[in-house]
């Protein structure tokens, strides 16, 4: 996070092997950060409250000269914003916001309303969907003493600590729990069709991303459902999910179909 700039810094979830196909269930997950943002001239702070209010909701946003994405205007949630500390023309915010939002984009939009400009001095994301500062960031040096006692002492616990399972990045997909005879058969990317479904979590519309998971609650597949909840209770037969991303290895599960 924050390449070339020392002053970004915070949680940036990284996934090994075959994890690596689960992180599509993150690119949307919600983002929360702490942010310093810097005023260009003085502002009351009834004034600063009262206009960072108005960027809670949604917003537009154009992306910045210097990004990844096309520079068109997007449509941005901003889920809570609160400004923590104002220290002159220093203001410490707390903002959870929908992914894609730029932060420095916004600090500079408030500077606009404000009328005296501002920009963005210091950022950390505290939480990227399930993964929060307090419960899961680690350091690179804590990573390689975990490694180097499980080498040399066979003692793998710290390393467990650090590296959490794969079912950790869909902790909050909408889940589908699949027979034992349905999963070999998508891990060969097979779609997920209504005999092989033992239990389906409420709510999950057309065009949802969903976890295929087994009955001891391992992931198996990501996929796309093809119908509502309901309408999957109420199926006998037809496809259910398209399977987008099988996370599981062959040959896990005995093979069940021809």
């Amino acid at each position: 996070m924050g390449r070339g700039n020392p002053k970004v810094s915070g949680v940036l979830p990284i996934a090994l092997e075959n994890a690596t196909k689960a992180m599509m269930a993150m690119v949307k997950a919600p983002k929360e950060y702490i942010c310093v943002m810097r005023l260009h001239g003085k502002v009351n702070e009834e004034d600063i409250k009262a206009v960072c209010k108005e960027f809670v909701g949604q917003i537009y946003q154009r992306p910045p000269l210097k990004s990844s994405v096309k520079r068109v205007v997007r449509i941005r949630t901003i889920y809570y914003l609160d400004v923590l500390e104002i220290s002159g023309k220093d203001v410490l915010m707390k903002i959870g916001c929908e992914a894609g939002t730029y932060i420095r984009k916004l600090c500079h939009d408030i500077g606009i309303v404000l009328g005296v400009g501002a920009h963005m001095q210091e950022l950390r994301r505290t939480r990227s969907g399930v993964f929060k500062e307090d419960e899961t960031l680690t350091t690179l040096h804590r990573l390689k003493d975990a490694y180097d006692t499980w080498i040399e002492e066979g003692d793998e616990s710290e390393l467990r600590k650090i590296i959490l399972p794969v079912e950790k990045a869909v902790e909050e997909t909408p889940k589908i729990t699949i027979r034992d005879s349905a999963v070999d058969a998508i891990c060969h990317g097979a779609d997920l069709a209504a005999p092989g479904i033992l239990t389906i979590e409420s709510g999950i519309k057309r065009g949802d991303l969903v976890a295929l998971m087994t009955k001891k609650g391992e992931l198996v597949a990501l996929g796309t459902a093809q119908r509502s909840s309901e309408e999957i209770l109420d199926a006998e037969n037809g496809i259910m999910v398209k399977t987008r991303r099988v996370i599981m290895e062959r040959g896990t599960y005995p093979k069940m179909w021809k």
